[in-house]
Formats: structure tokens, C-alpha cells, sequence
């Protein structure tokens, strides 16, 4: 992984660059000029997340992908599709509506060790309505990356996904997990035991490469990580 100048970005393998918000991250991965942004961070940050895409020569942007509803990861999703020519937003077809702004997404149930890590988060602006154009179901495969496969991971929330690309072997988990100085459990979770199957799902890939929605990459050493994290919940 290299920090990339001028901006706080970091290009984790070739064709993935992460620029690191102050909560959360946004992923670009680049197809030659054909570009996927997974993932929007939250209001107030999308002329940031303009640059990155406009820091790839010559790159085009294909399509908008939604790990799940929150406001981290779509505040910016209505602006970014617009200023970069209506291009198609995907998402699982439970978050669709919340995102759409048709229904209210569930709120979490903490743990009691969650609670003063919740109160310690500040709160963010409310995601705007942003439109689906593309909704899509666990084992559906997305045109990028050589064929991007939807990973459906309940728990955080009903409709959490994640992507996993077998060529780069790369594993895009939202929320389903963290790597915040060790590999983990998502936090603030609707259903924790739901949450912890997806992560027991998401472990067993054996993924080389994986990036989160919260924490570092980790690159090469994936599996290990995710299986550690996976171990202790049995």
C-alpha cells in the first residue's frame, strides 16, 4: 500500500485507490478508464470524493455500489450520481427503499460495551433521498473488477452486502467487519447473531485482500485476519 500525494488517499493494489474520510473510507476501483465507486462517505465530503474519482487519467465512472444504508457510507450517493451523469446507483434490494428515503432503516441494538463507543461518535447529517437504479440479491454478479460477486451480510443491517472479486481476491466487507488495529465484529448491529453469521460467511471465503468500512486494508494476510476475528465467536 502507498499514501498517495496530495491527497489522503492510499492505493491499496493496482486499480484500488481508498480515500480515508474522518468517518469511514470511499473505494474507487478502476477497470483501465472504467471506474466503480463503492461506497460515497458522508454529506459534506463529496467534492473529496469527486477528486478521487477525477484523480484517475482519463477515467469515466460506470456505477455507484451502497455496502448498506447509513449515512457514512451514502450521504454523498444523490450529488456524486448527478455531478457525474446519472450514473446507476446499486444496493440490496431490502436497503433500496431506506435509501430512496420511501422507509425508515432500523436503528441499532448495542451491546453494552457499544454504548460509550456510540456516545463518543459524533453525530452525522442525514443521507438525501438518492435514487436505486440497480437492485441486487446475494450471488448476483456486478460488471467490474472481473465480476464482482454480492455477498449478502445481514446483521449490521438487513440489507448489508459485501463484493468479493476473485481475481484480485479482494474482499470488500462494509460493515460486516472492522480492522481497527485487530480484525473484527462490525459494531452497532441490528441483529448481532445475523451479523456474526455473516462474518463466519465472510471468513470462510479465504480471501487474500480485503478492505473495510472502517479501519485499515489488510493486504496479503486477509483470510488470517478474518478468521481470527471469525474463531471468537466459535
Amino acid at each position: 500500500m502507498r499514501r498517495l500525494v496530495g491527497m489522503d488517499v492510499i492505493e491499496v493494489l493496482p486499480g484500488l485507490r481508498m480515500l480515508v474520510l474522518p468517518v469511514g473510507a470511499a473505494y474507487l476501483w478502476s477497470d483501465g478508464r472504467e471506474l466503480t465507486l463503492v461506497d460515497s462517505g458522508p454529506v459534506g465530503f463529496e467534492e473529496q470524493v469527486a477528486a478521487l474519482v477525477e484523480s484517475v487519467p482519463g477515467g469515466e465512472l460506470a456505477r455507484i455500489v451502497l455496502t448498506h444504508w447509513h449515512e457514512d457510507h451514502t450521504g454523498g450517493a444523490a450529488h456524486l450520481a448527478a455531478r457525474f451523469g446519472g450514473v446507476p446507483v446499486v444496493a440490496h434490494h431490502l436497503e433500496a427503499p431506506v435509501i430512496r428515503g420511501e422507509e425508515v432503516g432500523a436503528p441499532p441494538v448495542l451491546e453494552e460495551f457499544e454504548r460509550p463507543i456510540r456516545a463518543s461518535v459524533p453525530d452525522l447529517p442525514p443521507a438525501p433521498p438518492c435514487r436505486v437504479d440497480v437492485e441486487v440479491r446475494d450471488g448476483d454478479v456486478l460488471p467490474f473488477g472481473g465480476g464482482a460477486r454480492v455477498l449478502g451480510a445481514p446483521g449490521h443491517t438487513d440489507g448489508s452486502l459485501a463484493l468479493h472479486l476473485p481475481g484480485p481476491d479482494l474482499l470488500f466487507t462494509g460493515d460486516a467487519a472492522a480492522n481497527m488495529g485487530e480484525t473484527m465484529l462490525g459494531v452497532f448491529n441490528t441483529d448481532r447473531a445475523r451479523a456474526i453469521a455473516s462474518l463466519h460467511r465472510l471468513a470462510g471465503l479465504g480471501a487474500a485482500n480485503a478492505v473495510f468500512g472502517h479501519g485499515t486494508p489488510l493486504v496479503g494476510n486477509a483470510a488470517e485476519g478474518l478468521k481470527a476475528a471469525s474463531a471468537a465467536f466459535g
